[in-house]
């Protein structure tokens, strides 16, 4: 079989194994031995644990352990910590309480977890939990950062005073306000970035097993980022991280929600190594919502300054991040490095000043998902340009045209010192609109209106840094066989790595693809990993192939001058063989890995690489919306990008994991809420009757064109390209939903645009 090069689009080849039901996911294990657990969650938003009674469940049948915080306590287990304990920029340490593995005097969401119950077979373990008696005394709850920071409001940990992890300002406050007070225009809203569940296929879950012998713990979990959550998970046991073993080989999804370690991956290995059995735990559909890391939660006050022309003067942002229970994962350090990356996006502000603060809430902790902080910021700006056109009469198109960082002005550097490497944004921008025919757009709308619906078009221009934890490294194996074993510390969740970094590694070396296998997904094969998310495993693990490569070329000629007789510096290096310059001498790649093997100089590579720039896919999404006038119902009709990801490695494949962002943009903006009652603390979506996903029959077919930039930041030239449509798609829908509403007088409109609540502002501007 021949080379695959960057950029021509094989099909996918894990797919042969998923869809011939071969894939390896938790359930697909067969472990001798297994036991399985359930964890008994709080019932309160916020309560005391006055006293738990375990004694029945302890003797119901198949039972083999009831473990509660006093267990946790005399085994000397310690409580989670975050992943970013200070703010990223200042080094300040945040005010945050650990997690505790289970609850001990005081419960803090619905869903924490209090008891974990081991028993023969789930139903037994279920069937005890019930057995389980627990003297709760419920406090008052707050659901709202607004709430929470008020005078008297209940107090979640004595270790946050005020609920206020941290309160910071930044940025060029003297120059802002100054521009804000004599600025011509001033545009003003106030933006609710709500919080949204993810659902991934596969739940979360892990199996748990301790070898006694060597004090080991084995953890098979599906997570998306192996050796940090690993780390983490290590000190809460107690023990040295080598003590411990990630396996993952395959996950059914994440979409960020995987991305840390949670108490479970703690629990089951601990509760292992107390029955002496292997302990399968994974989580319901319910238990994802309750106890899942959530994501965004975010309200600003936003400010843009203009001229009498429309030039951007200035931009202040008063930003709450409502961080629920607990300060988990990166939660600190979204508000405070993504956030203020990318403040003022690809628009030209000369000056930016930013309040964030972060609280706690009786809510289940925030995580991550596509976009952190990225996507509030993007939101953000897009939503006050066009209220900025709507208050001038300008065209929303030529105001951000005229404020676009022009294409001989990048490398830009923003107003917080942040490089961009590349981009033409105002082209982008150009081709989407083309692309989405928006000169059409006015005999559409009348079509719709014949029809007694409304029809709006909106946009939104996006960018992301990505890269995530800032580390990377891969092994490059060449076996006996003759086959090349890729070993990398990113991981795949379903994006299709198993295809394209052996076409990165196969356009380097022209070894045929099907020589080369994709080993990951285990803490064991390679020292380190900074896993998957922020997009970073193209970028990253690409990066530190491609530079694994030069490496072994660079050994290979020294094999091959030897084999060739010939002196190393005549030898050249082309399409898998190795020549003497100026002759038809060769011998090829795989042949001197052989010679190298033999000799004992194996080309066999290890590489680590630290970066010192992100990637930072862009691009335009257009979208039309649809609503009908009498029940409010909303439809996504059209949905156009023009994206920038850089140099494509797969096009087909980055083409799928763009329409699945936009999927999940869609759904924030459309019906997606973790919705919460603001007394009880109770979570009022805790299971797919409540908690609406888009299907299929609800978007329509998406268009996507790319105008790529080559990223200068990395040797491939790529840009991460999995966060896209999450990004774009919340704004630019909210801006279409604004423009169809535009005959109501409705200024200002926050998602999810559900049928009654857009039935209501209806009904509240007639």
């Amino acid at each position: 079989m021949a080379v695959s090069p960057i950029g021509t689009s094989p099909k996918r080849r894990e797919d042969v194994r998923f869809v011939t039901g071969r894939g390896t996911y938790l359930d697909d294990l067969r472990i001798d031995g297994l036991v399985h657990a359930t964890v008994l969650r709080s019932p309160h938003a916020h309560a005391l644990i006055r006293s738990i009674d375990t004694t029945a469940a302890r003797q119901a049948p198949g039972v083999l352990a009831v473990l509660t915080a006093a267990e946790i306590a005399s085994d000397g287990l310690k409580p989670l910590r975050p992943y970013v304990e200070a703010n990223v920029q200042t080094g300040e340490p945040f005010a945050f309480a650990p997690q505790p593995l289970l609850a001990a005097d005081k419960v803090r969401h619905v869903g924490e977890a209090v008891v974990l119950i081991v028993a023969e077979t789930p139903a037994q373990a279920l069937d005890a939990a019930e057995w389980v008696v627990i003297d709760y005394t419920p406090l008052p709850a707050v659901t709202t950062a607004d709430a929470a920071r008020l005078s008297g409001a209940p107090q979640l940990s004595a270790e946050v005073p005020g609920n206020v992890c941290f309160d910071w300002r930044t940025g060029d406050w003297d120059g802002a306000e100054a521009a804000l007070g004599k600025a011509a225009h001033l545009v003003e809203l106030t933006l609710d970035n709500h919080r949204i569940a993810m659902n991934p296929m596969e739940p979360r879950g892990c199996i748990g097993q301790f070898d006694p012998g060597s004090g080991r713990y084995t953890v098979h979990v599906s997570s998306q980022n192996i050796h940090n959550n690993r780390n983490h998970v290590a000190r809460a046991l107690g023990v040295e991280p080598s003590a411990v073993r990630f396996v993952a080989p395959d996950v059914g999804g994440g979409f960020g929600a995987k991305n840390f370690a949670y108490v479970e991956h703690a629990l089951i290995p601990w509760a292992a190594r107390r029955v002496g059995r292997p302990v399968k735990w994974i989580a319901s559909r319910s238990e994802t919502l309750l106890s899942d890391h959530a994501a965004r939660d975010m309200k600003a006050k936003a400010s843009l300054a203009l001229d009498s022309s429309g030039r951007f003067l200035a931009l202040t942002v008063d930003g709450t991040f409502d961080l629920g229970a607990y300060m988990a994962g990166a939660g600190g350090g979204v508000p405070t490095y993504q956030y203020v990356h990318l403040q003022g996006t690809v628009y030209r502000i000369p000056s930016i000043a930013l309040r964030t603060s972060a609280v706690l809430t009786n809510k289940a902790p925030i995580g991550v998902t596509r976009g952190p902080g990225f996507a509030e910021t993007v939101n953000i700006i897009e939503r006050l340009i066009d209220a900025a056109a709507a208050q001038m009469g300008l065209d929303r198109v030529e105001l951000r045209r005229m404020n676009m960082v022009p294409a001989e002005a990048m490398p830009m550097t923003n107003g917080f010192g942040f490089m961009v490497d590349s981009g033409r944004f105002a082209e982008t921008l150009a081709r989407a609109l083309d692309r989405a025919d928006a000169a059409g757009f006015v005999v559409r709308r009348r079509h719709s209106e014949a029809n007694g619906r409304l029809r709006g078009l909106g946009f939104a221009y996006h960018i992301k840094g990505t890269g995530g934890p800032p580390e990377e490294n891969v092994e490059v194996r060449f076996e006996a066989d003759g086959s090349v074993s890729l070993i990398t510390g990113t991981q795949h969740i379903g994006q299709g790595h198993e295809t394209t970094f052996p076409q990165i590694l196969s356009t380097r070396l022209g070894i045929p693809d099907h020589l080369i296998r994709l080993r990951q997904g285990d803490t064991d094969l390679i020292v380190s990993g900074g896993g998957h998310g922020s997009s970073r495993a193209t970028y990253m693990g690409g990066t530190a192939l491609w530079r694994a490569s030069d490496e072994i070329i660079a050994k290979g000629k020294a094999v091959a001058a030897d084999a060739l007789e010939a002196a190393e510096a005549d030898i050249v290096f082309a399409d898998g063989h190795f020549t003497v310059s100026g002759t038809d001498r060769t011998v090829s790649l795989l042949d001197v890995a052989t010679l190298g093997r033999e000799k004992g100089r194996p080309l066999d590579t290890y590489h680590l690489w630290k970066r010192e720039q992100m990637t930072f896919p862009n691009g335009a999404h257009v979208v039309e919306i649809e609503i009908d006038r009498e029940t409010g119902a909303a439809a996504l009709v059209r949905y156009t990008a023009v994206d920038d990801y850089g140099v494509l490695v797969n096009p087909m494949i980055a083409t799928g994991q763009a329409h699945g962002a936009m999927a999940q943009g869609a759904g924030q903006a459309l019906m997606e809420q973790a919705i919460y009652d603001p007394v009880s603390g109770q979570m009022l979506a805790a299971s797919l009757m409540d908690y609406p996903l888009p299907r299929a029959d609800e978007l329509p077919s998406f268009d996507l064109g790319f105008n790529p930039t080559r990223c200068t930041t990395n040797p491939l030239g790529v840009k991460g390209c999995g966060e896209a449509g999450a990004i774009a798609a919340f704004p630019a829908i909210a801006n279409a939903i604004l423009d169809a509403l535009s005959s109501f007088g409705i200024a200002n409109f926050d998602g999810p645009a559900t049928p009654s609540r857009l039935w209501q502002a209806m009904e509240a501007a007639r």
